[in-house]
């Protein structure tokens, strides 16, 4: 892929084994293999829309890998910072099905992976700050102190070039040593970052406020220039330091899977804000992604390409 990408991201992509029936994982005879990972969903999705995506990323050298890589050739991601690391395997998941709207079970298989072990040997200055824009989640700096590392060099190196930096909390509790140390490093990164993505259960957890708007200010104090709190079916608030407000939700008729949601969310957000659009237009986006990815099994299946998102958005002009 030709310099420079539209966006770059970082962090774990593994094999995804969604059950074909419902029930506990431990009593599923079958699955689908799928693929997974948080920034590598928007990753698939900004592409998917037309955007150069570069990833950064390790596999290990095995059928898991081979299949990540595969993936990310098929969907027309930059792979040439994916290095395959012999010594460890790539992480897979386990994922239940569920038929009543309810968040599936989900079990990883993920300590000690290829992309666990990421960290500053993974950066490349001249790849990452040639970059428009960067998107980071919160999954990949849980995962080990050297890929948090890593996160913090690719923000940093990013606002000291004038890049834009997006950042969704994607909190994963039970990879950090505590909620206090989740806290602080997420939020570190929110303060290196333009516009914060985070969920309002996320947000209690990170700052202590309870409303959207609370959590907003404290974000926007913190450094950002733009906030938008997702509030699931409630839809969305934003806020920057000369506007606010909600944008409500697009109608789902049946959730198929949840996961991949927020991922969606950020794909609509991310690429209307690149594109030049206002904040408001970029959430009703990020809405109406989101609505697609929770109406189909697979954490990145429901994400459209252009041609799709078009006809939603123009739908008299596509007819």
């Amino acid at each position: 892929m030709s310099f420079p990408l539209d966006v770059l991201t970082y962090g774990e992509a593994m094999a995804l084994f969604v059950a074909d029936e419902t029930g506990p994982l431990e009593a599923v005879d079958h699955f689908t293999k799928r693929i997974a990972g948080a920034d590598l969903n928007v990753a698939i999705g900004l592409s998917r829309l037309g955007f150069r995506v570069g990833y950064v990323s390790r596999v290990g050298a095995d059928a898991f890998g081979r299949y990540v890589l595969d993936t990310l050739t098929r969907e027309g991601i930059d792979a040439s910072r994916v290095s395959v690391d012999a010594r460890f395997p790539t992480g897979f998941q386990l994922k239940s099905k569920q038929t009543d709207g309810r968040d599936p079970s989900v079990e990883y298989f993920r300590k000690g992976s290829a992309a666990s072990h990421l960290s500053l040997d993974d950066y490349d200055a001249e790849y990452a700050t040639g970059a428009r824009h960067l998107h980071l989640t919160g999954v990949a700096p849980a995962i080990s102190p050297t890929s948090r590392e890593l996160a913090f060099r690719l923000a940093e190196s990013m606002r000291a070039a004038g890049k834009t930096i997006s950042f969704d909390p994607n909190l994963r509790p039970t990879l950090w040593p505590s909620r206090e140390a989740m806290a602080a490093s997420l939020n570190a990164l929110a303060a290196l970052s333009d516009w914060v993505l985070p969920g309002l259960g996320e947000g209690l957890a990170l700052t202590g406020y309870e409303t959207p708007e609370d959590i907003a200010q404290f974000y926007l104090d913190s450094g950002a220039r733009g906030v938008v709190v997702k509030l699931g079916a409630q839809g969305a608030y934003f806020r920057t330091a000369d506007q606010s407000g909600y944008v409500a939700a697009q109608p789902v008729a049946s959730v198929v899977d949840t996961v991949g949601a927020g991922d969606g969310f950020a794909v609509g957000v991310v690429s209307a804000l690149l594109e030049g659009r206002d904040l408001p237009s970029a959430v009703a986006r990020g809405n109406r992604i989101g609505a697609l990815a929770i109406q189909v099994i697979g954490d990145s299946e429901g994400l459209p390409t252009r041609t799709q998102l078009d006809r939603l958005e123009n739908p008299i002009a596509s007819a």
